[in-house]
């Protein structure tokens, strides 16, 4: 399986810490963010991860550089001329995946103790045209799932805005924890090299194409897309038991 971490984004809300440094290279615990992830993939057995790049971008380039990994192929895609959000990102790096091999796509700016590799099974297993991991818990925007898990719509609790793309007796909502695998298919559904939303496109797709939930409940997740949400995480991570800040690679 291949992967890809999104770490070209502006880090707009982390601001003004993302002024001089990239999202992907602001440390928890002493170790980049870019780095937690990576090791992760490594861990799952990922052969091949493309990581994508705008702000910022020489310093993840000098990372990259010095950063060694014997078992998993490292490769740039390159957006410094146009930053294109998660969808047109996984489009604009096809031509640097493996060829029908699912991706599995990774927030730069999540830790997690989630074991990926029953994630992996789960997607091989199943074979659907997506799978995303998600949990019960806070959040502003849902993703609604039906009782076989299966992506029937999308809501914003703050604005009431609701999606429904496919009819279900029962919903149950689930916050996205930003990592997910797409069957290579994907790309049949071709898009201009533009920027936008890859839950979006899921959500176009959704109606005609399985998209399937995968739920974890045992695991820590964390989220550091603001400044206070960094500084939680850094004080929490202080907290955590040897096995669990294992776990997080």
């Amino acid at each position: 399986m291949n992967a890809m971490v999104f770490a070209a984004g502006l880090g707009t809300r982390l601001r003004p810490i993302t002024n001089h440094i990239p999202k992907a290279l602001v440390t928890v615990n002493k170790i980049p963010m870019l780095e937690y992830a990576l090791k992760k993939l490594e861990h799952a057995g990922i052969s091949k991860t493309v990581v994508n790049i705008h702000h910022h971008h020489e310093q993840i380039i000098d990372f990259l550089n010095n950063y060694s990994s014997t078992k998993m192929e490292i490769l740039i895609s390159d957006e410094k001329e146009k930053l294109l959000d998660t969808g047109g990102g996984l489009f604009h790096a096809r031509k640097l995946f493996d060829p029908d091999t699912p991706i599995l796509l990774y927030n730069v700016d999540i830790l997690t103790t989630a074991n990926l590799t029953p994630f992996i099974h789960f997607h091989q297993e199943f074979k659907p045209l997506v799978s995303m991991m998600v949990k019960k818990r806070a959040t502003s925007r849902y993703l609604l799932f039906d009782n076989n898990m299966v992506l029937s719509g999308w809501e914003n609790i703050n604005t009431g805005e609701k999606i429904t793309i496919r009819p279900a007796l029962m919903t149950t909502p689930y916050g996205f924890q930003g990592i997910h695998i797409v069957s290579p298919e994907i790309f049949n559904f071709s898009k201009p090299d533009e920027a936008f939303s890859i839950i979006k496109l899921y959500l176009e797709l959704g109606s005609k194409h399985i998209i399937k939930g995968y739920e974890t409940k045992e695991d820590i997740w964390y989220d550091i897309g603001t400044p206070q949400r960094l500084e939680q995480t850094r004080n929490i991570i202080t907290k955590l038991s040897s096995q669990e800040l294992k776990n997080l690679f």
